[in-house]
């Protein structure tokens, strides 16, 4: 029986990590992804700090990259990190709190938009406390971002 349960942690721990050595978040100003693993490739999409990504493969200093929308893209190496947990504001508008719930009031940065990017710094279930790239914080609701 105790063979099952550590073979059971083992896989779960295995699925848990893997996704997160799969993340990665753009750690500069702005980063332009491209269509191919190169800067003679087309640029697809021009994201800012924060932006998360799923990592699919590498190719030299390029990842290839799936984005909040399940699109397909190219990064630069030195342009991302997987050492932070990044969010993206997945539908059209999400209210920014000052604390983890609706009673708190909303914050100036408050209505977010889709494709805002954010570091995560706390997740409080519903609720993640997120930051932006100028420093700002406040609390969205978990289920109007894509974590990574």
């Amino acid at each position: 029986m105790k063979k099952y349960v550590f073979f059971f942690i083992t896989i779960l721990l295995t699925l848990v990590f893997s996704h997160y050595s799969h993340a990665l978040c753009v750690n500069v100003p702005e980063a332009n992804l491209r269509s191919g693993p190169g800067t003679k490739f087309e640029k697809t999409w021009e994201v800012f700090k924060y932006m998360p990504f799923n990592k699919l493969s590498k190719k030299a200093n390029w990842y290839k990259v799936k984005d909040v929308d399940g699109d397909v893209h190219w990064v630069y190496t030195k342009l991302v990190t997987s050492k932070i947990k990044c969010a993206v504001v997945k539908v059209d508008k999400a209210n920014v709190r000052s604390g983890p719930g609706q009673k708190y009031s909303k914050t100036s940065m408050s209505p977010a938009l889709k494709y805002d990017s954010f570091k995560v710094i706390k997740i409080q279930a519903p609720w993640a406390k997120v930051v932006d790239e100028f420093g700002d914080s406040g609390w969205i609701f978990r289920k109007l971002l894509w974590i990574q």
